[in-house]
């Protein structure tokens, strides 16, 4: 007969998720993990089937964590001023209780620049798009851009996020503050 399991998914996830964001990949042992998770290995490798399980699975948690910034950022109606409300949003994430600062994603991105894992390079991908097209619907509100500068702005502000999530890491609020204060000054 198979045991149940001693642990809610979703909860044990999360304090993984956790541990990859202040961590990342490479540096998360599966020590870490057990005690992080307060699992065994053998939970571990029976549930997710491998730290790299996990970490998918902690990817998929981050995602969820943000969702409902995304979510606010997409139905916004206000064009350039929705995506500067998205960049103080995303840092306002990082100062929430139990966060780390920066972003998950950015970090993973990052990270996995250089690998061949398709399964991580796929989700950054995805993520990646998403963002970049968000940027172009709202930069699209202005009628008097033409498309060309959209995708100039597009890929301006996408490399403006990554800069800002690696800031938040070392930065002052105020230099933040003034970070994206003047990149919407170019906007």
């Amino acid at each position: 007969m198979a045991r149940k399991k001693q642990y809610i998914e979703e909860e044990v996830i999360d304090k993984a998720m956790q541990l990859f964001w202040r961590n990342g990949y490479e540096n998360t042992s599966m020590q870490m993990l057990e005690k992080k998770m307060n699992i065994n290995k053998f939970s571990i490798y029976s549930s997710f089937g491998s730290k790299h399980g996990v970490f998918l699975k902690s990817l998929q948690c981050y995602k969820r964590k943000v969702s409902a910034m995304f979510e606010k950022f997409k139905n916004a109606t206000n064009g350039v001023e929705d995506i500067k409300a998205f960049f103080y949003d995303s840092v306002d994430i990082c100062y929430q209780d139990g966060n780390q600062k920066g972003c998950l994603l950015t970090s993973t991105y990052h990270e996995f620049s250089q690998s061949e894992d398709k399964l991580v390079k796929n989700e950054m991908e995805a993520f990646m798009e998403n963002l970049k097209s968000l940027f172009v619907n709202k930069l699209r509100m202005d009628v008097t851009k033409d498309e060309e500068t959209i995708e100039k702005q597009a890929n301006f502000l996408l490399l403006a996020k990554h800069g800002l999530a690696t800031a938040t890491r070392v930065n002052s609020q105020r230099e933040i503050q003034d970070y994206i204060e003047m990149t919407f000054n170019n906007i």
